[in-house]
């Protein structure tokens, strides 16, 4: 089997089990785990970058200070991503966290049409309206307007387009990402510590675990990169599935989440659009290799 194949298959379902890693800390506010997630992650990455010899790598990510403003920009999603994800997989939301990664590469669609000046055919302005009509559907029935999914489906596509702006090394990048908001971790984990209520209620075994976030956060997120290398994006777009579905299988079948009729109603107009919009991308794609190799 290609590596990549390997690489994108760990990497996928890494991120598709993580939540039965972050149930671990269920008692434990998701800006903590936030906090110790963000500080092991420098922790492993520099070390990582210093074995690898990325010194110069990391200089030449930001040349500029349009540069510099992509990564903090990059930093904050990213961020804003793990809370709201760690937050919802404690409190009873897998479900709709799994929506959220089912829609992000239609969210991803959308943003490159309005800031990359990308064209979609019509069969792709269908999918995106399918996947309206799920996420409509799913507001009317929730009586609230379903924040979780759009949140990591948004914030997600958004760190994707400043990462495209960015081009950086990955190891590289993520140094920088992680090194940006290293420093309000760690203020509000000293904050919670003299408030009395951080570290000491997690038991030893926790504490451990906790400590290899930042191992559980890099570690896919280079295996994500090898992966890119070897496979075409169209291949990566079908194994990236593999994630959320792990995710709601988990939900539905370990933590016993709902999931109403019109949960499937919805979930079943995003995953047309999916279909209809890949099916889309790999014709077209085939068209173009026609064209260029006239096979």
């Amino acid at each position: 089997m290609n590596a990549g194949y390997i690489y994108a298959i760990l990497t996928y379902a890494i991120w598709g089990v993580l939540p039965m890693y972050w149930k671990l800390f269920s008692e434990v506010s998701a800006w903590e785990i936030l906090s110790h997630r963000i500080i092991w992650s420098v922790v492993f990455v520099l070390l990582l970058a210093a074995v690898l010899n990325k010194r110069n790598a990391i200089k030449a990510a930001i040349p500029d200070w349009k540069s510099k403003g992509l990564v903090m920009i990059s930093s904050i999603l990213i961020s804003a991503n793990w809370v709201t994800y760690i937050w919802a997989v404690n409190n009873g939301h897998m479900v709709e966290a799994s929506l959220g990664y089912y829609m992000n590469p239609l969210v991803s669609v959308l943003l490159g049409v309005f800031f990359l000046r990308e064209r979609l055919r019509k069969l792709q302005w269908g999918a995106i309206g399918l996947a309206t009509m799920g996420v409509l559907i799913l507001t009317f029935s929730y009586g609230h307007f379903p924040w979780i999914a759009l949140s990591l489906a948004f914030s997600f596509g958004f760190y994707g387009l400043a990462k495209k702006k960015v081009r950086a090394d990955t190891i590289a990048g993520l140094t920088l990402e992680t090194i940006v908001v290293f420093p309000l971790a760690l203020i509000y984990l000293i904050g919670f510590e003299h408030g009395g209520t951080g570290w000491h209620v997690l038991s030893g075994w926790q504490m451990i675990v906790l400590l290899l976030s930042g191992v559980a956060t890099a570690l896919p997120l280079l295996w994500f990169a090898e992966a890119t290398k070897r496979l075409p994006l169209s291949v990566l777009g079908f194994i990236q599935y593999l994630s959320p579905t792990i995710t709601l299988l988990l939900g539905l079948f370990v933590y016993h989440e709902d999931f109403t009729k019109t949960d499937i109603l919805s979930f079943g107009l995003i995953w047309i659009a999916l279909v209809v919009y890949m099916f889309q991308m790999t014709r077209k794609q085939a068209t173009h290799r026609i064209e260029a190799t006239g096979v």
